[in-house]
């Protein structure tokens, strides 16, 4: 029940925001809803005037659909039975005139309206508002009010059209616009009402504070069962249906769900659901509310699985999916990006950027954060499938501790300009680009969901790293072929930074641990020797031929075999570099020492055709570094930036992957 309190309580923290329209990026609409209303995305809004005569018509654009209405539990959980929403609803409700136009509907869904808006009108909580659409609907002509303006259009036979003809595109010039907002046929159109009241500014129904709060009184006054709500611990009335609609507008999926008395929901241990749990309609109102709004605030939907970080009072808390140098540019900071960035800078970069979560004022009074994701396996029920709620510095500590262990240095473009040139920067992987190195940039969203479900763990509770997609990256890192230079540099970058993060007790780094005498991470030291070693010698041939091709070297393209391997590999590799040692003449004595100093940290036994440990790519990576970086950067403590540094991604690259 401790979501449910969460949830409930940021509802009453934000209270004061209901039915108050925000919008995203996007354009789209979205509000904290009141108690005992939904959301629906309409289609047709109907003017009326305080007498309930119509005035006009007109099709709503989707950006604008977004609509809260008034519902009542039986209508929120309503499938194929006819039980109307008590204010706005589809055309087989709020017209009396439908049988004319349409199919007869099953039941009588437009009686129901009827008689459940006219108690609402009739209570001591009616609204002057509703009782003008009352007067209106109950004359039966709206849907020949909006042929007449043509809102909607009928056919040769006098029943409205399924979809646009020719024949009505061509008398209009286009595609009228209720084809353009509507999935299906014209009779399933949502219809939304505003009433024009002389001196008052806002005539919007669904924006009227008024209304929302004249039904929420009337449908609390008719609520009278009540029990022990298990969440709030006070005797309340209760809730026999809970909401749906929890991550869109077209979301069925339930949270909380007790229909199943047939089945074997309680046989052997409940006879009734209440004997396993009892929440309030407040409570359960409050949350689902809640969760809603966060979700359309700032949740990071996946493939339908949904990831949620909040805090209670201030809402929005860094996302441990977020890029560390979206964090950096919220505080307005300058990441070191060129070759001189040390762990120790970035540490404290990290700490820098996260310090104004911890003691900046307007954060001062959050008690906790709440980690969530939500999921569903069936379209009627959803779970939660992490939950974490915890203390802010806590979760902050967590934060900091992922971005300072897991990290590596990159190598690709990024906000390149031809000021800067080639940027090298420390950072980070976001689950998103773990799943980029492990699975490729075409892995699927489920896949992807998949990952970032297990990473989260990994950052919130500090646990391993799953080896399995540390295997998977450096296995991809492994096999450059197939990719492109600046794909491939990104891979082998995060799959060094999982191992590293792997192997953090070790003592390995960004730069070159000469003392090591681990046989993978030495292998790995003589590839990248003898990558170098061609990889030079073929930029001269190129000058000197005026040649424009590139040509992978030996050691890329063994690379994945080396893994392996080794050592059969390595005698490969080391025979089919000799004719340019040869070539190189007294210049070749610096790699055959390197490579004898090298072979030289081997134990006997280790020199030998086990497969490698992703150590193996450290060593390639920081040997690499170490030869393409001047004896006066070293001094410096800055990288190279001449022609022999690695390459860059092209300019024209388009991937969302890519930086």
């Amino acid at each position: 029940m401790n979501w449910l309190a969460n949830l409930s309580q940021t509802y009453d923290d934000h209270a004061h925001v209901a039915g108050q329209f925000e919008l995203k990026k996007d354009g789209r609409e979205y509000a904290l809803i009141p108690l005992s209303h939904t959301t629906q995305t309409a289609h047709i809004e109907v003017h009326l005037d305080m007498e309930g005569h119509f005035l006009s018509a007109k099709v709503v654009l989707k950006e604008e659909g977004s609509t809260i209405i008034p519902c009542t539990e039986a209508a929120a959980s309503r499938t194929s039975a006819p039980v109307p929403y008590p204010l706005f609803d589809k055309l087989m409700y709020v017209a009396g005139d439908y049988a004319r136009y349409c199919e007869a509907p099953k039941g009588t869904p437009h009686q129901d309206y009827l008689s459940q808006l006219q108690d609402w009108c009739s209570s001591p909580y009616g609204d002057r508002k509703v009782r003008s659409v009352y007067e209106y609907v109950r004359q039966g002509t709206l849907i020949e009010d909006l042929v007449r303006h043509e809102v909607l259009h009928p056919g040769a036979d006098g029943k409205l059209l399924g979809k646009c003809t020719p024949e009505l595109e061509k008398r209009f010039g286009k595609k009228p616009e209720i084809f353009n907002v509507i999935v299906g046929d014209q009779s399933g159109a949502f219809v939304r009402f505003a009433v024009h009241e002389p001196g008052q500014i806002e005539h919007r129904l669904w924006r009227d504070t008024q209304v929302q709060e004249s039904f929420t009184q009337y449908y609390a006054s008719r609520m009278e069962d009540t029990d022990l709500c298990y969440v709030s611990g006070e005797w309340l009335p209760i809730a026999e249906k809970h909401a749906s609609r929890i991550r869109h507008s077209g979301d069925k999926s339930k949270l909380i769900s007790a229909n199943d008395s047939g089945g074997f929901t309680y046989r052997g241990r409940f006879r009734t659901s209440r004997e396993a749990a009892v929440v309030s309609y407040e409570v359960s109102q409050k949350a689902h509310n809640a969760l809603k709004w966060l979700i359309e605030r700032q949740g990071t939907p996946k493939d339908g699985k949904v990831f949620l970080v909040w805090g209670s009072e201030q809402l929005k808390q860094p996302e441990p999916q977020e890029d560390i140098y979206d964090l950096f540019a919220a505080h307005e900071m300058e990441p070191e990006v060129m070759g001189d960035s040390t762990h120790k800078q970035y540490a404290l970069q990290v700490r820098d950027a996260l310090v104004g979560f911890r003691y900046d004022p307007q954060y001062a009074s959050i008690a906790d954060v709440t980690i969530m994701i939500l999921d569903a396996a069936t379209p009627g029920r959803m779970s939660i499938v992490y939950y974490r709620n915890l203390d802010q510095n806590v979760y902050i500590d967590q934060l900091e501790h992922w971005y300072i262990t897991c990290y590596w240095r990159y190598r690709y473009r990024k906000n390149q300009t031809a000021s800067t040139g080639s940027a090298t920067f420390v950072k980070t992987p976001t689950p998103k680009d773990i799943a980029f190195a492990a699975y490729g940039p075409r892995a699927s969203d489920k896949v992807v969901k998949g990952l970032m479900e297990r990473i989260l763990p990994c950052i919130v509770d500090q646990r391993q790293i799953p080896l399995d997609i540390v295997r998977s990256a450096v296995q991809r890192a492994s096999n450059p072929v197939g990719m492109e230079e600046w794909e491939w540099q990104k891979t082998l970058s995060i799959a060094c930074a999982l191992v590293n993060k792997h192997y953090a007790k070790e003592g390995y780094g960004l730069y070159l641990k000469a003392e090591s005498t681990d046989r993978s991470y030495l292998f790995g030291r003589l590839l990248a020797v003898a990558d170098v070693l061609e990889e030079r010698e073929l930029n001269r041939e190129k000058k000197r031929s005026g040649s424009s091709s590139h040509r992978a070297t030996n050691a890329v393209r063994y690379m994945n075999v080396f893994s392996h391997r080794p050592l059969r590999t390595w005698k490969i590799i080391y025979a089919q570099i000799q004719p340019y040692l040869v070539r190189m003449g007294d210049k070749s004595f610096f790699y055959n020492k390197l490579c004898q100093e090298i072979m030289g940290k081997f134990e006997l036994q280790q020199f030998n055709d086990e497969p490698l440990t992703g150590l193996f790519l450290m060593g390639y990576y920081n040997q690499r570094d170490e030869m393409y970086t001047s004896k006066q950067a070293k001094e410096a403590g800055q990288a190279n930036s001449s022609q022999e540094a690695l390459q860059d991604p092209p300019d024209t690259v388009t991937d969302d992957h890519s930086e």
